[in-house]
């Protein structure tokens, strides 16, 4: 708990003004993420930070409320999640597509209800792990459910890391089209076949405002076989300064947060910028 903590608080100093700190999975299942609360109750409270609670269910929106209990800081976002495959949706949190829809619809308009800003990702978007090719009807199919409930945003995940820029551009392409200009897109890349940074970068061509990444390419998902990291942060920040496009991050303070990250995990950490610019 302490070196998450020590985690975040090094990259908010990196200028970092929205992150996801915890996960409110079945702690049987996800054991790294079963000190979720404990981590909420430690974190800074700032004003300019907006902390994000991963959510799979309704259960997941009742935990990120009781970090909010008595005047405590607690979380600002619900971030939902629903599957674009039966098979992956059933094996990460036990729901069909078709489940999965209907549970958001309600995870979303009860977060907003209570108080907090609900967003969602449309997860394996750009490929299943046991299914294969998703079609980008289903995906878009299951935007325009989400976007009826009006959250602030919607992002597509490539939670496989099986992506192109082609893929990239025209499933976000679709989504704007779809998508009322209030509400947002975000990208979320896995760097498993080495085109997370690429895809990236088409992200941001098809008008894409918000990419997830972490420290070092650190992640995965324990329900996807040899599933990898997210874009690293550092790599990112490189692409984006290289690029001309603003970001408010500090990639020497990143670095610096590697390379003391690498000592906590005790081996070295997937980001390629860390390693070349240490």
């Amino acid at each position: 708990t302490a070196d998450k903590l020590g985690l975040i608080t090094r990259m908010l100093d990196a200028g970092v003004k929205r992150i996801e700190v915890a996960s409110f999975v079945h702690p049987g299942r996800v054991p790294q993420m079963a000190d979720a609360e404990a981590v909420i109750a430690g974190l800074p409270d700032r004003d300019d930070i907006s902390y994000i609670g991963l959510c799979l269910n309704k259960r997941g929106v009742l935990r990120g409320l009781a970090t909010r209990e008595g005047n405590k800081r607690g979380i600002d976002e619900a971030g939902c999640v629903v599957v674009a495959s039966d098979t992956f949706g059933q094996k990460n949190q036990g729901q069909t597509i078709k489940e999965g829809i209907r549970e958001n619809r309600e995870m979303i308009r009860f977060a907003k209800a209570e108080g907090l800003k609900a967003q969602v990702t449309i997860s394996a978007a750009f490929g299943c792990p046991f299914e294969g090719a998703v079609d980008p009807e289903t995906v878009m199919h299951i935007a325009e459910e989400m976007a009826a409930e009006d959250p602030m945003e919607i992002a597509l995940a490539d939670t496989i890391g099986v992506g192109v820029p082609a893929q990239v551009s025209d499933l976000f392409g679709r989504l704007r089209e779809l998508l009322p200009n209030h509400i947002t897109m975000r990208a979320h890349f896995h760097d498993t076949r080495n085109t997370g940074i690429a895809n990236a970068w088409a992200a941001v061509q098809a008008g894409v405002e918000t990419l997830d990444s972490s420290l070092g390419g650190l992640g995965g998902c324990p329900f996807a076989p040899n599933a990898t990291g997210n874009i690293a942060t550092e790599d990112l920040i490189n692409l984006l300064s290289r690029s001309g496009v603003e970001h408010g991050l500090d990639l020497r303070k990143a670095i610096a947060t590697n390379q003391w990250f690498e000592g906590v995990m005790g081996r070295p950490l997937p980001s390629l910028v860390a390693r070349t610019e240490a």
